[in-house]
């Protein structure tokens, strides 16, 4: 597993380092100094180095890199998943916009954070809300001391990311769902590629240990079998979720069914190819001259007359 976590500044200094494993040293960061951050692969290439049979995962945070160091044949998702839990932790901890003077500033804060999280290469419990009950430095501060009990049952428990004990005097669910419409056209105007990524946000404010269920228009269709006879329902290709949901029921009846965490949090990202109905379409006119280009855009909405769109940016790269 994981052998070893750096936190790099831009030079290639080393802030912060937790080694989990003895088969890498802190010298691996002069190679990896030299082979990525002095060679600016960040951003043009992979963020997978291989350097002398150390693989480095990356990924950077404003000017700072979270780097993870292994020598087996680790899965690079759940590295990846690991490094952006960590910067989520510590954006709770620190702000938003923590920078190379904030992590400083928290060291004792940042170990113990990378002591809790992490154990012997594994990834532990990652969730903001447990972590708060017993480290409490920082910005973070718990709502009310548990008993020692109720924190080990809370840490090790089946749901780690909420704890018993939540009280509001009204019950509040708040959904926000982000769309990004994604389209290539062709220079006659065809559609070579659209495809629509979006994220279903909630705000919780929930009492006690409740269930929720999330549904949508019409059950997920995620298997497209080719001349099967099936109601009209959202297809989707792919599609993640908090693990917080009950994967079995999804399963079984494409429902979701969740406790939720208390607070923000996101429950799903998915991805749509089929039947989607671009806002606008555009219709470009080029014209070439001696000393000149002239470029004339009719952008015609496709929405109802009823409905207006704001902030509308277009773009032309030169």
């Amino acid at each position: 597993m994981i052998s070893m976590i750096m936190v790099l500044n831009q030079k290639g200094d080393i802030m912060i380092s937790r080694q989990y494993r003895d088969d890498v040293s802190r010298a691996a960061a002069d190679s990896f100094r030299l082979q990525v951050i002095a060679a600016k692969e960040t951003g043009t290439q992979a963020p997978v180095k291989r350097i002398e049979n150390c693989s480095f995962l990356y990924t950077r945070h404003l000017n700072m890199y979270f780097v993870a160091l292994t020598r087996s044949n680790v899965n690079p998702a759940l590295v990846f998943e690991y490094l952006f839990q960590k910067i989520r932790i510590l954006k709770a901890y620190l702000g938003e916009e923590f920078d190379e003077n904030s992590m400083r500033n928290n060291m004792t804060l940042i170990y113990e954070l990378m002591d809790e999280t992490m154990d012997f290469g594994y990834p532990q419990n990652c969730a903001v809300d447990v972590l708060r009950l017993y480290i409490n430095l920082g910005n973070v501060r718990p709502q009310d001391e548990p008993e020692p009990s109720q924190l080990t049952s809370q840490i090790t428990g089946a749901i780690d990311w909420r704890r018993e004990g939540i009280r509001y005097k009204k019950n509040e669910v708040y959904i926000d769902v982000l769309e990004s419409v994604n389209l290539l056209l062709s220079s006659t105007g065809n559609v070579l590629r659209n495809e629509v990524t979006g994220q279903v946000q909630m705000n919780t404010k929930l009492t006690g240990m409740p269930e929720c269920k999330f549904g949508l228009n019409d059950k997920l269709v995620i298997d497209k079998e080719s001349g099967a006879q099936r109601k009209p329902g959202v297809e989707i290709d792919d599609c993640t979720f908090h693990r917080c949901v009950r994967l079995g029921k999804f399963d079984a009846d494409r429902t979701i069914t969740f406790i939720p965490p208390d607070g923000e949090f996101e429950l799903m990202r998915y991805r749509v190819t089929d039947n989607i109905n671009l806002p606008f379409r555009i219709t470009p006119a080029v014209l070439e001259e001696a000393m000149k280009v002239s470029i004339n855009l009719k952008v015609i909405a496709n929405f109802s007359d009823k409905l207006f769109a704001t902030h509308v940016v277009i773009k032309v790269p030169v």
